[in-house]
Formats: structure tokens, C-alpha cells, sequence
């Protein structure tokens, strides 16, 4: 584990360590590179991600796997049609032995909580969690008692399976930092993956015993401070800004992202750049993360998905047509960086 105190806890040292937490969660989750990537972005950034993809492709084993890299725990709750808000939030409950109330917290009283296919539960169920995604608290008997920090939902969705599933609102979307499409494994990826469950056991799960602890939770939010120090210049602002705009009055969208889509490519751009070990954003950052961090907060009018264009090949589309800074102007911090 790291040795991480306010004073040395330099932008070099930090990128570092995260470095560290990435190669611990490479051991038992074998592949999807991007995902990795983005869910630490999504941790240092303070946000939640959204991911869609078919049962079975790891998507707990990395938040396990992540949630011991950081030193954190993490809660996983299977969403179903009959899943009541106080099965996550917790509930006030009488203790008969000792004659008085008791606080009984939830599961969402964890460093990362695991909703699993969040749309099979009914609206009055995902909105209780919402409130602890946007608050960072939950609220038992007129009490709010602050959720852990770090704190991070990954939500999951099955794209194939609708029958009895309730959608998320747009407005529900919008609370997540990305959204992620995780497919399947190549050949390469998959064999691997098989012989580490097949390496000295029967059963069908990657064992986390070989992931070690990098970080404590308060060392973790000493690097997570970084990420809000992290340079942003005019320019590269108003070319996410531009970007967002773009969506908004687009033939090919019924529906374009809010100012929050702005917010996010920023926050997720600089938890890139610290990643990457840089003090500044860059343009690039904005194209790399554009998809993931607007993707769920478009929506593709029904004339264009009949033409083939979905979110991500809408937002390819501006992406190609919005003009980014360059130049000195893409990188105004070059000269700062190299002295």
C-alpha cells in the first residue's frame, strides 16, 4: 500500500498509484481495457457509471477487484420488479429486546455499489437510489446520514431482455457520469480468462486473492483532490461547450444533452489527464470521452435509427465537424510543462 500524506501526494506520484490500481484489476479481469479506464475516470471524477451489456461479461469482478485496489468494499443488489427503496436505502425498525428504534443502514452504505440491471425495478425503487447518487447521503426518519467517500454506483442494463424491465427516464440518465457498451471478449481474451477460473479450481469464478491493496479510501481522496486542480483552458472549454451545443437543435436528434454533458466532459477529461500524468486537459481528452459521457443523454430521432445512426455514430458525426483547437492553442501549457 502506498504511503500517501497531503504534502507528497504530487500529481507524478498519483498518476503512478492509479497506474498501480489498474494493473491489480488486470489480474482477474482479463481484458476491456476502455472499461478499466473509464471506471477509474468515473471514480476520480466523483461520478456514477452506467454500463449496458449481456449478463456474465465481469462486470462485478471489476468493481470487486477495483474496490480492493482502493482499500473500499463494495455491495452488489440484484434489481427486481419487487425490490423495495428500503432494500437498498435501509430502514428504521424496532428492536423488541431493547424496547426502542434502530437504524438499520442499506447496502448503498458502501464505497461501490453494484446495481444490477437497474431497469427491471420500478420507478419508486430506482429513485431512491438517484437521491443517494445526487446527494452522496440517504435520508432514514428525517435523519440524512452521509453515504462513504469515495462513493460510486455502477449500474447495469441488459439491452436484449424488455419484457418487465421500466426504463430509465431521461432525467435519471443524466445523473450518470458515462455510459459504457461493454461487448464480449475476443478468443485471446476468453482463453485466458478460462484458464485463470480453471487454474486450481471447480468452480466458475476469478478468486480476487491476488489483488493487493494499493491504496486507504483517505489516500484515494488525496489524489481524487488532484483531479480538480487539473488545468482547463478557455479554449479546450469552449470546444466541449461547442460539442454540446451541437447536439441541441440536430436534425438527427430528437432530444440533445443538457449542460450537465458539458459539466461531465470536462470532470471526465480531467480525471483522463491525470491518469496520463498531465496537470492540463487537452482536446484530445474531449474526443476520447465524448461518446461515452453523451451518449445517454442524446436521443437519435426514430427517422435517423431507421437510416442505421445510433448516439455513438451521431456524436463520430460532430465530432468530425466541430473544429477543435490547435495548434499552441490545443496545448497552451506545453511551455509551462517542459520547464
Amino acid at each position: 500500500m502506498g504511503t500517501f500524506k497531503e504534502e507528497n501526494c504530487t500529481l507524478h506520484s498519483a498518476a503512478a498509484a492509479m497506474e498501480r490500481v489498474r494493473a491489480e484489476i488486470s489480474k482477474v479481469f482479463v481484458g476491456q481495457s476502455t472499461l478499466v479506464e473509464h471506471a477509474l475516470i468515473t471514480l476520480l471524477a466523483g461520478g456514477h457509471l452506467l454500463i449496458e451489456g449481456v449478463p456474465g461479461l465481469g462486470k462485478t469482478l471489476l468493481v470487486r477487484a477495483l474496490a480492493l485496489a482502493i482499500g473500499g468494499d463494495s455491495k452488489r443488489v440484484q434489481f427486481t420488479p419487487d425490490l423495495m427503496p428500503s432494500d437498498i436505502t435501509g430502514n428504521i425498525m424496532l428492536d423488541v429486546r431493547e424496547g426502542k428504534f434502530i437504524t438499520k443502514k442499506g447496502p448503498v452504505f458502501t464505497h461501490i455499489f453494484i446495481a444490477d440491471e437497474i431497469n427491471r425495478s420500478p420507478a419508486k425503487t430506482q429513485a431512491a437510489l438517484f437521491e443517494a447518487m445526487q446527494e452522496f447521503q440517504v435520508s432514514l426518519d428525517g435523519v440524512a446520514y452521509a453515504l462513504p467517500d469515495p462513493f460510486m454506483v455502477l449500474a447495469t442494463e441488459n439491452p436484449y431482455e424488455h419484457e418487465g424491465t421500466y426504463p430509465l427516464p431521461d432525467a435519471q440518465k443524466d445523473r450518470f457520469l458515462m455510459k459504457l457498451l461493454i461487448d464480449y471478449p475476443s478468443v485471446e481474451e476468453e482463453k485466458t480468462m478460462v484458464s485463470q477460473v480453471l487454474s486450481g479450481s471447480a468452480g466458475a469464478q476469478l478468486s480476487l486473492a491476488g489483488v493487493e491493496k494499493i491504496l486507504s479510501p483517505e489516500e484515494f481522496i488525496l489524489i481524487r483532490r488532484l483531479v480538480a486542480s487539473i488545468r482547463t483552458d478557455p479554449t479546450v472549454i469552449d470546444y466541449a461547450v461547442r460539442l454540446v451545443q451541437a447536439t441541441r437543435n440536430n436534425p438527427v436528434m430528437e432530444i440533445g444533452s443538457g449542460p450537465r454533458g458539458s459539466l461531465a466532459l470536462v470532470r471526465c477529461a480531467r480525471g483522463r489527464a491525470l491518469l496520463q500524468g498531465r496537470d492540463f486537459i487537452i482536446p484530445d481528452d474531449i474526443k476520447a470521452l465524448a461518446v461515452p459521457a453523451l451518449r445517454h443523454r442524446i436521443t437519435v430521432s426514430a427517422e435517423s435509427e431507421l437510416e442505421g445512426l445510433d448516439e455513438a455514430k451521431a456524436l463520430g458525426n460532430l465530432l468530425a465537424k466541430i473544429e477543435a483547437p490547435r495548434g499552441d492553442d490545443a496545448n497552451p501549457y506545453t511551455e509551462a510543462q517542459n520547464q
